[in-house]
This record gives structure tokens, C-alpha cells and sequence, in this order.
């Protein structure tokens, strides 16, 4: 059978598409060929059987719609690796025009804020110390005088 992988986007020229990008391109190769598949077998089928058919697929069924595939139409595999081939000759043309769509997209989507990084450990520095002036002794000085108290004059008024 064929595997949709890493290998396959690089077969068919898209080994650059970002990561999710990649797994929609992928997811998109296997619908698109799911799709092309049921409607080749389709056109096959005789109304009973595409009725038949149409039971396992309504139900998730895929290993019993498998089962019918291979009892009823045993061709499948080479429906399946036909349709797979064109798939992949349409990817390969349209390759660059799909990784310039993408890079366009990617380049018109807002970027998400960068995290801040975290703030560098510092190691601990003494704040410093304002300098002071150096300690000299301070002059004594002598005492003031006390206070004379005014004279008084004969009528015990101060005089001064």
C-alpha cells in the first residue's frame, strides 16, 4: 500500500511546510483521495450494492466496508493506487503555489507574544554605603553666662 507520512510531502515537494501544516496536508491528501475513490468504485456499483456499501460507511464500519471492498471489488487496491498517482502528479504541479499560499498566510497571521525570557539570577551586592564625614572631636566651648536679671529702678521697674 502507500504510506501518508513525511516522506510522502517531501515526494511531492512540500518537505517545508511547517509542522501543522504538514499534518493538514496530509489530512487533506487522504479526504481528497477517499473521496475520488468512493466515487470511482461508485460509478461501478450496481444500486443494491452501493446501498450494501453505504451501510458500513454510515456505521464506521471500516473494517467491514474493507471486507465487502475486497469480496466485491477486488480491483480496489489498483482504484485506489490509480487514483493516488493522479493526486500526486496535481500535488507536485501545484507545490510551489501551495507553499507560497502558505508562507503568505503564515506572514499575514498576527505573532503571538515572544515570553519574555526570565530575569537573569543577579548575585547580591551591599547597597551602598554614603560616605561620612570623619569623626573629630568637637571643641568644647565654655559654658554661657547666666542671665543677669535687669535693675530695677526705684519704682521696681527694670532698667536696662
Amino acid at each position: 500500500m502507500f504510506k501518508l507520512d513525511d516522506n510522502l510531502l517531501h515526494e511531492l515537494g512540500l518537505g517545508s511546510l511547517p509542522p501543522s501544516e504538514k499534518n493538514n496536508m496530509l489530512n487533506h491528501i487522504y479526504q481528497t483521495l477517499e473521496m475520488r475513490v468512493g466515487m470511482t468504485l461508485a460509478q461501478q456499483m450496481s444500486e443494491d450494492q452501493l446501498k450494501e456499501f453505504e451501510t458500513f460507511i454510515d456505521g464506521n464500519d471500516e473494517a467491514g466496508a474493507l471486507k465487502w471492498l475486497e469480496t466485491n471489488f477486488p480491483n480496489y487496491k489498483q482504484v485506489v493506487a490509480q487514483e493516488l498517482d493522479k493526486l500526486k502528479a496535481e500535488i507536485k504541479a501545484a507545490a510551489p503555489q501551495i507553499l507560497a499560499s502558505v508562507q503568505q498566510q503564515l506572514a499575514q497571521m498576527p505573532q503571538p507574544p515572544q515570553p519574555m525570557a526570565a530575569p537573569q539570577p543577579q548575585p547580591y551586592q551591599q547597597p551602598p554605603v554614603a560616605p561620612q564625614a570623619p569623626a573629630y572631636p568637637q571643641p568644647q566651648m565654655p559654658p554661657a553666662p547666666a542671665p543677669v536679671p535687669p535693675a530695677n529702678d526705684q519704682n521696681g521697674a527694670p532698667q536696662y
